[in-house]
């Protein structure tokens, strides 16, 4: 009998598993802001205070790794495909966390772990239409400039990975801070020091690391033959 079934390659399948994690992750690990050193002195430098960054950005810059890898792999419109797809965990992930956030803690369970919770995962309508809207421009905007840049011969990926990672880093910056934030409180100095730092972040780990996963994808498509 004919084998009928879609094959997937093996790259695809688990890069699409790690990926789905990664945009339903960037959003708890955004309830922490860090100080990363170096970067947080170029702040007072361009005359905007030290720097902080909220954690998601390791997420979403590897979320921004994964969608090139794809792109380099299996083409733009499988990464486009990857990227649409993405929002299911994401907002999936969003509607759920509603629907604990609504139900009533257990009597036994501590007040401050009660609270704490509440407290990170709790949202705005505002912060959850940032983080969709954002995530889906910002990520088709990445997919789109990396394989522009690869229309001439596909040479040097990792500038390549670069660029379209801080184009991107900044739309969403300027998306999610504008959409959550407009209004609230001013937000110049969040924008500039966000943009900042996403950008020097994005010019140091892309470029190493999106060598790593396209490896890492070739080797499995290499284990499957």
């Amino acid at each position: 009998m004919k084998d009928t079934h879609l094959r997937i390659p093996r790259s695809l399948f688990a890069l699409s598993i790690f990926y789905g994690g990664m945009v339903c992750l960037a959003g708890v690990l955004g309830n922490k802001q860090v100080s990363l050193g170096p970067i947080s002195a170029l702040g007072p430098l361009v005359g905007i205070g030290p720097l902080a960054v909220e954690a998601g950005i390791f997420a979403f810059l590897l979320l921004v790794i994964v969608s090139s890898a794809i792109a380099e792999l299996h083409g733009t419109v499988v990464a486009n495909r990857l990227v649409r797809f993405g929002f299911v965990p994401l907002i999936a992930s969003i509607i759920l966390s509603f629907i604990i956030l609504s139900l009533p803690a257990a009597p036994e369970m501590e007040p401050a772990r009660r609270d704490a919770f509440a407290l990170m995962m709790g949202g705005t309508p505002r912060i959850w239409l940032g983080g969709i809207v954002a995530y889906g421009i910002s990520q088709t905007l990445n997919v789109t400039i990396f394989s522009w840049l690869r229309r001439d011969g596909g040479g040097l990926l990792w500038l390549r990975a670069g660029i379209a990672s801080v184009l991107s880093q900044i739309v969403d910056t300027l998306l999610f801070v504008t959409i959550a934030f407009w209004g609230i409180f001013p937000i110049g100095a969040l924008l500039a020091g966000q943009m900042l730092a996403k950008v020097v972040l994005s010019a140091v780990l892309v470029p190493p690391l999106i060598y790593l996963v396209v490896g890492i994808g070739r080797w499995l498509d290499r284990a499957e033959a």
